[in-house]
């Protein structure tokens, strides 16, 4: 293999990285934004619910009389 077809070689593989690292950060900010999302109906349902007491029911969590 000669000097040339080596640098071609390498600038294949580079642009093909640089291909897969831009796809890679497409993805991580997609997670990154839908992560956010949930951190805030998270929020979101932990202030309604010390907000409101009576929302939740303990005596549902509570185990039927035959366990």
């Amino acid at each position: 293999m000669d000097d040339e077809s080596r640098i071609v070689e390498l600038e294949l593989r580079y642009m093909q990285q640089q291909e897969l690292l831009q796809q890679l950060n497409e993805v991580m900010y997609a997670q990154q934004r839908e992560l956010d999302a949930l951190r805030a109906d998270v929020e979101s349902l932990k202030k309604k619910l010390e907000g409101e007491p009576g929302l939740v029911d303990a005596r549902q969590q509570e185990k039927p009389p035959h366990y």
